[in-house]
């Protein structure tokens, strides 16, 4: 009996390991918006692998003109995005060590181009600077591993409004969280700013 079930067990597990090796690749650019309080929140672009893009346009671009128009990507916000907002839309933060819950997402844009599906949204998260440095930590990733976002090359973080703060920032695996099995580090954008002396 014990022979069959230990078998049993490991084909178990590699299927569950299998369905939750990621399946969708998004390429992540981020803002950090400033204003003259403190932080207001982020800009979000998400690029998308082929695959995932083609499956989006066959399914939501009904007019097959490689252009999505209003109607068309309201129905991608609603039937292909809105699904994670569950999920903090995959945009885990923390505020001085607090999680912050992403509610809503402002101003989202879905768009074809070369190919490739794109996203732009902004997430609103208000913090007030002030004499002594805030916190944030920004960790892009799905909880369930489906999706594995990462960071490109280049100018992948963009700080706008920030001439009134002394701002830090870094990009490095965030060792507080761990995610497929208890085995992966997603990375995260660590920052911190205050009022200028």
């Amino acid at each position: 009996m014990h022979r069959v079930l230990i078998p049993l067990f490991f084909i178990l597990i590699s299927v569950q390991a299998s369905a939750a090796h990621p399946h969708v690749f998004i390429e992540q650019k981020t803002k950090i918006i400033f204003d003259d309080k403190g932080l207001a929140g982020f800009k979000i672009h998400w690029k998308f692998d082929e695959m995932f893009s083609v499956m989006i346009g066959e399914d939501f671009d009904t007019d097959k003109n490689s252009i999505l128009d209003k109607n068309e990507i309201a129905t991608i916000k609603e039937k292909a995005f809105g699904y994670i907002a569950s999920h903090n839309y995959y945009l885990h933060i923390k505020i001085d060590d607090k999680p912050f819950a992403v509610k809503f997402v402002k101003d989202f844009n879905a768009t074809l181009s070369n190919g490739k599906l794109i996203y732009d949204f902004f997430i609103p998260c208000h913090v007030a600077a002030i004499k002594n440095p805030k916190k944030i930590v920004l960790s892009p990733y799905d909880p369930e591993y489906y999706s594995a976002i990462y960071f490109s090359d280049g100018k992948h973080l963009l700080i706008e409004g920030a001439d009134l703060f002394t701002i830090g920032t870094k990009i490095e695996r965030d060792k507080s969280t761990l995610i497929y099995y208890e085995t992966v580090n997603p990375l995260a954008i660590f920052f911190n700013f205050r009022q200028k002396k």
